[in-house]
Order: C-alpha cells, then sequence, then structure tokens
C-alpha cells in the first residue's frame, strides 16, 4: 500500500540563520524534531499521501551532525472485500546547505537597496548615546544589513525601501529632527518594465545637545512665555527640554519650532569651568512676569556667589542666579560657563541689553568621576557596527553619557540597564550622596552557555 510514496527527499537548510527553506520561497524557524519540521517534511510528501491514510508520524532520532531526518509514518488504505491493511515505513530527507537570500545581502555586505544615514553637527555626541539605546530598547538594528559609524553620524544598511522608512519614522518620533530623501535608477527592465532603485534617506538632528547653553532668538522666547533668551538644555528626547537659569521657567521645542527659529550653542562642552559655591540663598518665590510660562517642579531657584577653582587666590567673584539651588551646598563644586569673560559670536546673544546677560550660568555639580567609574554596577549594551577607530575623546563622552543617566530620571526610563556581575552589590543609601542607579531598574543580562542541555543525548 505504500507504492508510488518516495522513500527519500531533500530538505534545505541555510547554516546562517538556521532557518529551512519552505518551497518556493519562504524560510522558517525550525527546531530537530519540532511539529514545525514535520510539517515541512510531510508537506513534501503530501500528493503521494493522498491515496492512502496517515495514522501517525514521528521522529527516529539520527545524529544532529548526519545531516539526516528520519520520519517513522503510519498508513492505512482500504484493499479488497473491505479488509484494511496497515503499514509502517520509514522516509529519509538529506539536509542539503543553501544560503538564504537574507543571509546572501548580509555576507554581500554591499547588496542593500536603501540607507538611512542620520547627522548631527555639534562636537558632543550625547543625543547619538542616548538613540542607540533607544534603537536596541525597540530592536530596529534586526533588519539592518549593515551599521557603518562615520565622524558625523551614523549610516544604516537596509535591504528594502520600506525597513529604511520604518526607521526613519522612528527616529522623527523619537529625536527632533528633520529628513530628506532621494533615489537613484541602478537599472531597468524593458521588458517588463521592472526598475531597480537605490533609496537614500538623510536625518539631521538637530545641533543642541543636553547641558548645551542657548541663546532664544526674541520672537521665540516671547511665544515660550516670556522666558529669557538665555538658556539651558535639560535633556533632548522628542523635544528640546529647556529651562530659564533665572526664573526656573520652563519649554519645550518639537523638531519643526526649531527649524523655523533656528538657535545654536553658545559654548562647546570642553569650554565647561570649575567653580566653587562661595554662598547660596534658596528664593523661596520670585514674581511671575505677564504672560509667563510654567515653572519647574524638580528645580529649584537660588542665587549663589561663586568663584573659579584657577582664581582662588584672586578677589575676583561673580553672582548668579541658578536653578540648582536643590542639589547645592556652600563649599560644592559645579561646572558652569563664564559669560562675563568671553566673546560670544552669536546673531541673537550680540543684539541683547548686555545687563540682561547673567556674567556665569551654572550647569551641574561636579562629582569625582573615578569614584563613581569604580562604584558603577551597571552597563549598557552596544550596537554592533563597523567603525574607523575610537577616539580617546569618544570614550570621555560615552563617560559623561552614562552620568547624565544616572542623574536624570526621565532618560533612564527609556533605556535598558542591566546589572554588571563582576562588580559587587553594595548598599543604595550613599552618605557622599554621589548619584546612583538603584537595583531594580536593572535588568539582568541573560547568558545561555553552550552546556545547557548537558551532554551528547542526555536529557534537557
Amino acid at each position: 500500500i505504500t507504492e508510488g510514496i518516495p522513500k527519500q527527499g531533500t530538505v534545505h537548510f541555510c547554516k546562517q540563520c538556521e532557518r529551512y527553506l519552505q518551497p518556493p520561497g519562504t524560510w522558517i524557524q525550525c527546531t530537530l524534531e519540532s511539529r514545525e519540521l514535520l510539517a515541512l517534511c510531510l508537506k513534501k510528501i503530501k500528493a503521494s499521501l493522498s491515496k492512502v491514510r496517515l495514522i501517525d508520524a514521528g521522529f527516529i532520532w539520527s545524529e544532529p551532525h548526519s545531516k539526516r531526518l528520519k520520519l517513522k509514518l503510519t498508513v492505512q488504505k482500504e484493499v479488497i472485500n473491505g479488509a484494511v491493511l496497515q503499514q509502517v515505513f520509514v522516509v529519509e530527507y538529506i539536509v542539503q546547505s543553501q544560503m538564504c537570500e537574507d543571509c546572501h545581502r548580509i555576507e554581500a555586505k554591499d547588496f542593500w537597496k536603501a540607507v538611512v544615514q542620520v547627522r548631527q553637527k555639534t562636537l558632543h555626541k550625547k543625543t547619538f548615546y542616548y538613540l542607540e539605546q533607544l534603537i536596541l530598547k525597540h530592536r530596529l538594528h534586526q533588519n539592518t544589513l549593515r551599521i557603518k559609524e562615520i565622524h558625523d553620524g551614523l549610516d544604516f544598511y537596509y535591504s528594502s525601501k520600506q525597513q529604511a522608512q520604518k526607521m526613519v519614522d522612528f527616529l522623527q518620533c523619537t529625536v527632533p529632527s528633520r529628513s530628506k530623501s532621494s533615489q537613484r535608477l541602478i537599472s531597468h527592465d524593458i521588458r517588463s518594465n521592472v526598475y531597480n532603485y537605490k533609496s537614500t534617506f538623510s536625518v539631521e538632528i538637530v545641533p543642541i545637545c543636553k547641558d548645551n547653553v542657548v541663546c532664544l532668538s526674541p520672537k521665540l522666547a516671547q511665544s515660550l512665555g516670556n522666558m529669557g533668551q538665555i538658556c539651558v538644555c535639560v535633556r533632548v528626547t522628542s523635544t528640546i527640554h529647556l529651562i530659564d537659569p533665572i526664573s526656573s521657567q520652563i519649554a519645550e521645542i518639537d523638531g519643526n519650532t526649531y527649524w523655523r527659529h533656528p538657535f545654536n550653542s553658545l559654548f562647546h562642552p570642553k569650554q565647561l569651568e570649575e567653580f566653587i559655591i562661595l554662598d547660596i540663598n534658596r528664593v523661596q518665590q520670585k514674581k511671575k512676569g505677564a504672560g509667563a510660562g510654567a515653572r519647574s517642579n524638580k528645580h529649584t531657584l537660588a542665587e549663589a556667589w561663586v568663584q573659579k577653582t584657577s582664581e582662588l587666590n584672586t578677589d575676583h567673584q561673580y553672582f548668579c542666579s541658578t536653578h540648582l539651588g536643590h542639589i547645592l551646598n556652600p563649599g560644592d563644586l559645579v561646572l558652569g560657563f563664564d559669560l562675563a569673560n568671553c566673546n560670544l559670536n552669536d546673531e541673537f546673544a550680540n543684539k541683547m541689553n548686555p545687563h540682561t546677560i547673567p556674567d556665569v550660568v551654572l550647569i551641574k555639580k561636579n562629582y569625582d568621576r573615578t569614584k563613581r567609574q569604580h562604584r558603577r554596577n551597571w552597563k549598557l549594551k552596544e550596537l554592533e557596527r563597523d567603525r574607523e577607530g575610537m577616539e580617546s575623546d569618544d570614550e570621555r563622552q560615552y563617560q559623561d553619557f552614562l552620568e547624565d543617566l544616572e542623574e536624570d530620571e526621565a532618560i533612564r526610563k527609556n533605556v535598558n540597564i542591566y546589572r554588571n556581575a563582576d562588580i559587587p552589590v553594595e548598599s543604595d543609601t550613599d552618605d557622599e550622596g554621589l548619584p546612583r542607579i538603584s537595583l531594580a531598574e536593572m535588568l539582568e543580562d541573560l547568558h545561555i552557555s553552550q552546556d545547557a542541555t548537558g551532554g551528547e543525548g542526555a536529557n534537557m
């Protein structure tokens, strides 16, 4: 009754991604001796099984490296005078290696249909490090053929235009940016009227990073609730979060508003100077001006006398207003920008009344960096990418980003933080007041070892 049913067959398997070919062109993930693999094998002989009734099917164990799959089938068929015969037989499949199209493209490296070029014209890469963690969290790097890091940003290569468009949409939702697209004709088949294009998407992120001091145009400052033109960027998420250090008034600017009223950072991060707090008084209640916007609840307005640590043997002192009154005390070290002794090359700052420009803008409290690195019991994952060389400056900027995560809970919520098992766990309570990430916010990094299933032939 098994006459006409083939006893041998072939199954195609891709070694790179460990998937099986389901004709005509679908590749599916199957584990050995799984129901999916059984269904795939039975479909190969489906036509010849139509004359008999399949009662039972299962795998006979074979050596995993033997490139053989053995199926034990039980079939029934009605013969003369209503008698039913039952027969058990074995079908053997030979597993043949064949590289799937996706792996072929990855191996070719330059076989791409679309590229997303992400750029940001700044010296500091804080926004890029934040963006990298968002891409990892939402697994948007899985469809890329290749990720290349260059001086001003990253290039993401894709096998289809739809996947690239999906990435562009994600970037526009997560960071303030603008995008342009173009396409180049590669080939054209006249007979079938098929066009083959390579698409390029250019995404430009706003050139403003966390802890930058910016000068807004008078028109934009007025539209944001009559806030001061000199502001500090507190963080960059899907919008730019600004705070006025004189009134602690806050505002958010999205990408569209920024490109309509562009402004630049007044200083580079390397121009930060260290100050010491001589005296500080918290301002209890400051009168709101006409049409003033919302004020920050997380910051406390204060007035402080400060002195540069490089000028401790002189009498040069500066008086300034700051939004960091909740964390600063006399004797603390703080990083800030000196506006009194600098040349501001900015179109809006040059037109301002000199009396309204503050002498000093304080940015953040300064902690001992080596002590923070030593006690950091967590880590982040990174994108696998082609690098043209990691500079020492990049490493310093990456440490800055890690410190920002410890200090800012709002950014931390969007990032997957993993516990570093190599560093012992200490109590969350800290006498020195160093910003810490609690254990409750960390994820366990999962490592599956090779011998998790025991020896060969052992039970799971």
